[in-house]
């Protein structure tokens, strides 16, 4: 596993355990750098208007077009230590 892997994976475990939940804002980004770090770019049909929740997912995702894995991975990453720095 390369260290960029591993600190995505530590990343990961890391959010979970904060004190206070991020926003909902923050959450949809690190949605969006995860599904783009492990998946790529979006695909499929935006969700109808009616699944307002999935919808927000399928934008934030979409707004991140063309970043690579690695790049995500390393947003993901300096979010999730930058939400550690401000966690109280």
């Amino acid at each position: 596993m390369s260290d960029l892997a591993s600190l995505f994976q530590t990343a990961q475990d890391e959010v979970v355990k904060l004190n206070d939940a991020p926003d909902v804002q923050t959450k949809l980004k690190l949605y969006a750098l995860f599904k783009q770090a492990s998946e790529g770019d979006v695909s499929g049909d935006r969700p109808g208007a009616l699944n307002f929740v999935a919808q927000a997912k399928y934008d934030a995702w979409a707004k991140l077009k063309g970043v690579s894995n690695d790049g995500a991975k390393q947003q993901y990453i300096d979010l999730v230590e930058e939400l550690k720095r401000n966690d109280s």
